[in-house]
């Protein structure tokens, strides 16, 4: 079958690295797989989507994110329908599957111009990822979220990323609560990690102090709602309750997806920067941007655990990619973490506050065997819950019925 996946930014980030997984998955089935998206820079951008294995085409590259810093949400739907009619009018691709995620405004046009199947993947409601913090905001919201909701219901295949994402969908989609929904948990392609554990790389001091033995890794995008300055102001408790030699061997590693061309990635970064040096621990923490899968296995590998803090994250693969790798994660109790993280087991599961992280940092850090005993833990969950071959087999299965 040809099965064309329609992205609107084809970056670094959860829901890249999910539809990439499900596009190795469907062509390891045999299926001819390409893309589309509205933007691909392939100095940031996962290796498989420029070293050849699928074609990427890029389409309305040339519209703009904003205007004036506006009308994100509406120029993002226009992009996406924009796409489609180039699918629909002059790409030469005759889908059999359309896979799209993120943005449902394109299901209505491609479902009346094209015999495909749709599958829409939910990684969470997009109308819940933005504040109404004006009438006017809210007024121009309304018409983008009724399309949202609409559109989502013509789909063929609905899929969300958890449990908890299907919850929150009922409850924000009330016309759509009788939909059928299926809950496909994003994968790690294990057999990748596998092949970059065996390649030789160096960390530079500037990524990490050789000196360092208690090495705390977060990653995730440089954004607000990421909640990011909980590892820092966690790392500022930890120094009052150790000696002056064991915090010379402490450190933070603050690694994240970094697009310029994002402002909150840009002022973020110098906030969580400020807040460092505000908390005199500035020389503890090394801030890395989006860094290769080679520099990123090698540093969960550095790890004592791992801190993952976003509030009620709709799934989350940071978890997945540390336990797979044998590192415990300490991870705030709500939303996909609860799915995906044992508590006591794989890591610890704690409010969203930097005295309960501080205490479980120092529960690891005080027992190497601890660590070790949960990382054992943490990679056989993963085979066990997440391995990439059920995900390619459960999601080939549910396509190839649709279209039969």
């Amino acid at each position: 079958m040809q099965i064309v996946f329609i992205h609107p930014d084809l970056g670094i980030g959860g829901a890249e690295r999910l539809v990439v997984d499900a596009a190795l998955a469907l062509k390891e089935k045999g299926h001819r797989v390409s893309f589309m998206t509205g933007h691909h820079d392939r100095q940031h951008c996962f290796e498989e989507t420029k070293n050849g294995t699928f074609s990427v085409n890029v389409v309305g590259g040339w519209l703009p994110r904003s205007v004036f810093g506006m009308f994100h949400a509406f120029l993002a739907y226009f992009k996406m329908i924009y796409i489609s009619f180039y699918l629909i009018l002059i790409s030469a691709l005759k889908p059999d599957v359309i896979f799209c995620d993120q943005i449902s405004a394109c299901i209505p046009f491609l479902k009346f111009f094209t015999k495909a199947k749709i599958v829409f993947y939910c990684h969470f409601p997009d109308q819940l990822l933005t504040k109404r913090t004006s009438l006017i905001k809210s007024l121009y919201r309304m018409p983008i979220d009724w399309l949202e909701e609409k559109s989502t219901g013509m789909s063929d295949m609905l899929f969300v990323n958890s449990q908890f994402t299907e919850k929150i969908f009922k409850e924000t989609f009330k016309t759509l609560r009788d939909m059928e929904t299926h809950v496909l948990y994003p994968s790690l392609n294990t057999k990748h990690y596998d092949q970059v554990m065996q390649m030789p790389t160096r960390l530079d001091s500037s990524s990490l102090p050789t000196r360092a033995e208690h090495v705390f890794l977060s990653i995730n995008r440089y954004e607000r709602k990421k909640n990011l300055s909980l590892a820092i102001e966690a790392l500022d408790l930890v120094r009052d309750r150790v000696t002056d030699a064991e915090w010379k061997k402490v450190h933070l590693v603050m690694a994240g997806g970094y697009d310029q061309r994002v402002e909150e990635n840009v002022n973020h970064y110098r906030e969580l920067s400020k807040l460092a040096e505000k908390l005199k621990v500035d020389d503890k923490v090394s801030f890395l941007q989006s860094i290769s899968n080679q520099k990123k296995v090698a540093l969960y590998r550095r790890a004592t655990g791992v801190l993952y803090t976003p509030h009620n994250e709709h799934f989350g693969i940071v978890p997945i990619e540390a336990m797979y790798l044998k590192k415990p994660v300490i991870a705030v109790n709500s939303g996909g973490p609860l799915e995906t993280i044992a508590d006591g087991q794989t890591g610890f599961l704690r409010p969203p506050n930097s005295e309960s992280f501080a205490t479980a940092m120092l529960k690891l850090m005080q027992n190497p065997d601890l660590v070790e005993t949960m990382g054992e833990a943490g990679r056989a969950r993963v085979v066990e819950r997440f391995s990439f071959e059920n995900f390619a087999e459960t999601l080939n299965e549910i396509v190839v019925s649709l279209v039969n």
